[in-house]
């Protein structure tokens, strides 16, 4: 009987947070009634006949759907999560705090519009709204956990700055190259010659992948663009776990962060489509988290007019209003990360209180701030901040370990004590993100766009984080934009740590929008990104020089080429080639192995899985298993199994890397006395030998039975109960493992990081595919599913169709949407 009461406790609570989805609710705050129609996916769409219930409504869905998220996301971005799990998290919140995300988004309140900031509040007052007839555990199964260790927490209400903090976040996980510049840091600390850091960082490969806008040109009709720019320990029943690497740190408790987090997009013009009409297609690559990121919707006024603008569908962020990749009535439009370098780290020298400033001493800008702790004592916090922004060695090791062995300077030259002014090294973050900006505006802009010239007024106020924006309209034009706040260097061109105390090497300012590379109707018919180079070196301003390399993109292109040679492109065409698994790396592998044979039977039968292989990490594939375990082996022995080991996180740069060292088989990276290996044949049959034992161990000793979906899976794992160390909590909120194809550097992009087995890290958080013909023919796919509270039919509901790479409809019209419909509530005002 206990058992039986147990049981149903335990699904009364689970249930009690499950949103209503029929009938009718009464809420103070409304000037009218709302319809909200859901469809067997619980993706809602809502219909209102101003602007201020459309965004009261959807603040009121998000927290319906998504609450616990929505309040977890606001702790990070605030460097609160002490005040939710403990002491465990102080490292985390000290980084955070130190950059100060959540300063610049209350500042970024008073740069919105009037229009915008309303929409903004009552985006807020629906929020509020739900949290005044729910609590706790009747907002989500999440709050009845943490009251196992947190009993006295309170749920605050929300703000506008919630939601624009969110924003910082995404910045941070699509930071592009400040990982990059770091480890060459280091490495040069380490003794590494710039030669060799040179062999690790190679040139894009202009000659063999292809650049986004290859011919310059600033050209649109009715681009509305301007001359210039201004520039205590929590409790044993519940391990939290803190991460050694506070930078990684923020961005696993987003979405788990590894080699892979980029994007695919590309657009084909009516020319090429069966439909006359242009297809648009999207998948943003990042860590996977459970929920997924992304929460999809339609916003609709009952009548489109000046007072109620907005008529889009597509997906957006809990926790913000608006949709930020989707379509309306007349454009539609993707994103892909702009990877250009918008971050900087800046030497220091500081005495006391002071730093050096071009020969003199001015002082530190010096704040302090308290950090609540569950469970424990109050923590103060020193935030130090120079000209070049807060300093971040105090809070972060490996900034910790530059400041030790200072390098500065594109040539990497260890800069000697007496070189510099008097005192103690310290580093200190320049990044575009830390100034207010106008990418809340930009959102709003985005959805109301209805034109090329209304698209560009959007991307030039979407300045953080800087993004490929990529278009299409039903009147058959196709485009691109480069938006996004990138920065003029003076001397230095942030590659390596700059000398802080000179502002020769400051930034000078941000390229003009005006100047920034644009795309309409090429010639070609198609515009791919994928994190590749966006112009040649013709271009006038320095971009950067950590591009992904542009496997994908290269792919993606020879796709398209071959398609529309062979027929008039659909949109099944362009779902078959976000589910591509073409491995560029195993093809130059099966090339490299072709003459090497091994004494060792078991292992030559391992090798001769490479002679009827076609390179495709298919999920079924024993060749693609052993092939990526080769490769990861390979990869280790040449650059990790060191005295001092070389960066591994990009394998799009290794595949190039290892390409240029399998043509030189003098190289003396075939040498490593770390594990007595003195030349490439020698390398290359250990790799596979070892492979082959690996691979026995995980999946057996018959290489015929191997998959690569055995060992390449993912497991959907919620960001904070997902990893608490208690296995039944874990199960409450954790669903998989699923295995699936793809890999790193793949089209189909699921990454995975080298030396840390073969488990997905990233993905395409979601698919879509827009069809400007018909918008009831698009289709979407979401990572997991609309819901964020677990055993409800729509928390993983999607993900079989995502693992398969499967279309699922997106219905738009409101005859669409009406017959679509399996529920519908309305919200009605309290009055």
């Amino acid at each position: 009987m206990i058992a039986v009461v147990a049981a149903g406790f335990v699904v009364f609570t689970i249930q009690r947070s499950f949103p209503t989805l029929e009938g009718t609710i009464t809420t103070s705050g409304l000037n009218d009634k709302v319809t909200v129609q859901r469809d067997d996916r619980g993706i809602p769409t809502i219909t209102a006949d101003d602007s201020h219930d459309l965004f009261f409504a959807q603040g009121y869905v998000h927290a319906q759907d998504r609450f616990w998220e929505m309040d977890f996301r606001r702790h990070v971005t605030s460097g609160r999560l002490s005040e939710l799990f403990g002491a465990s998290q102080l490292p985390t919140d000290t980084f955070l705090r130190t950059l100060g995300w959540r300063k610049v988004a209350e500042q970024e309140v008073d740069l919105l519009s009037d229009d915008a900031k309303a929409y903004y509040q009552a985006y807020a007052d629906g929020v509020n709204a739900y949290l005044s007839d729910h609590h706790g555990a009747a907002v989500s199964l999440e709050y009845a956990v943490l009251g196992l260790q947190n009993p006295d927490y309170t749920i605050e209400k929300w703000t506008i700055a919630d939601s624009l903090a969110w924003l910082k976040a995404m910045a941070w996980d699509l930071r592009a190259n400040l990982g990059d510049e770091t480890d060459r840091a280091l490495l040069a600390g380490a003794g590494y010659t710039q030669e060799q850091i040179a062999d690790l960082y190679p040139a894009y490969p202009f000659d063999q992948n292809p650049v986004i806008v290859p011919e310059l040109s600033t050209d649109a009709p009715d681009a509305k663009t301007p001359d210039v720019e201004a520039g205590s320990t929590a409790p044993a029943s519940l391990q939290w776990q803190q991460v050694d690497n506070v930078v990684e740190a923020a961005s696993a408790l987003i979405g788990q962060v590894g080699e892979g987090v980029g994007s695919n997009s590309w657009v084909v013009s009516g020319d090429l489509t069966e439909s006359g009409m242009p297809l648009l297609s999207n998948d943003p690559h990042l860590g996977a988290a459970m929920p997924s990121i992304w929460h999809q919707i339609g916003l609709r006024c009952a009548k489109v007019s000046a007072a109620c603008p907005f008529d889009v569908a597509g997906f957006g962020f809990s926790g913000v209003p608006g949709v930020v990749i989707g379509h309306n009535t007349s454009i539609a439009w993707g994103f892909t990360n702009l990877t250009t370098d918008v971050t900087d780290l800046y030497l220091e020298r500081v005495q006391g209180d002071d730093y050096w400033r071009d020969g003199k001493l001015v002082p530190l800008k010096i704040s302090h701030e308290t950090i609540k702790v569950a469970g424990g004592k109050d923590v103060d916090l020193e935030i130090r901040s120079t000209n070049n922004g807060p300093i971040i060695s105090s809070v972060n090791d490996d900034d910790a370990a530059i400041a030790q062995h200072p390098v500065t300077g594109s040539d990497g030259k260890v800069t000697e004590p007496s070189s510099m002014p008097d005192g103690d090294t310290a580093v200190a973050l320049k990044w575009t993100a830390l100034t207010p900006g106008t990418t809340a505006e930009a959102i709003f802009t985005l959805d109301q766009a209805q034109d090329f010239a209304g698209f560009r007024a959007a991307a030039e106020q979407f300045d953080v984080p800087a993004q490929n924006l990529i278009y299409a309209d039903v009147n058959g034009n196709i485009g691109y934009q480069a938006p996004g706040k990138l920065p003029i260097r003076g001397a230095g061109d942030g590659s390596m740590p700059q000398p802080g105390w000179d502002s020769d090497y400051d930034w000078k300012g941000f390229i003009p929008f005006a100047k920034l590379p644009v795309l309409y109707n090429p010639d070609d018919g198609y515009i791919v990104t994928a994190n590749n180079a966006i112009t040649g070196d013709d271009y006038p301003y320095f971009l950067t020089n950590d591009w992904d390399y542009g496997w994908r993109a290269a792919r993606i292109t020879d796709l398209i080429q071959r398609a529309s040679a062979d027929h008039k492109l659909t949109v099944q065409d362009m779902r078959d080639i976000q589910s591509d698994t073409d491995f560029w790396i195993g093809k130059k592998l099966i090339t490299a192995y072709k003459d090497i044979t091994v004494d060792d039977t078991q292992v030559q039968s391992a090798l001769d899985l490479f002679d009827l292989w076609d390179g495709q990490n298919a999920v079924d594939s024993a060749a693609a298993a052993y092939a990526n375990v080769v490769w990861d082996e390979l990869a280790q022995d040449l650059f990790t199994r060191r005295e001092h080991p070389a960066p591994t996180g990009s394998q799009s740069r290794l595949f190039l890397v290892a390409d240029n060292l399998l043509d030189d088989p003098d190289s003396s990276w075939w040498t490593n006395d770390q594990i007595s290996v003195t030349s490439q044949q020698q390398m290359l049959v250990k790799a596979a030998t070892d492979a082959y034992h690996r691979l026995a161990e995980l999946e057996g000793s018959n290489p015929e039975q191997w998959t690569w979906g055995g060992i390449h899976k993912l497991t959907l794992t919620s960001a904070t109960f997902g990893s608490s160390g208690i296995a039944p909590i874990e199960w409450l909120f954790n669903r998989g493992p699923l295995a699936v194809g793809g890999g790193s550097s793949v089209v189909d992009a699921t990454g995975w990081a080298i030396g840390d087995g073969f488990d997905v890290s990233t993905v395409p958080s979601m698919r879509m595919v827009v069809d400007l013909s018909n918008f009831d023919a698009s289709t979407w796919t979401n990572l997991t599913g609309e819901s964020g509270h677990a055993f409800h039919p729509n928390y993983d509901d999607q993900a079989e169709a995502w693992q398969h790479v499967q279309a699922l409809p997106w219905a738009f019209s409101p005859k669409a949407v009406k017959a679509a419909a399996t529920h519908t509530l309305v919200l009605a005002p309290a009055d």
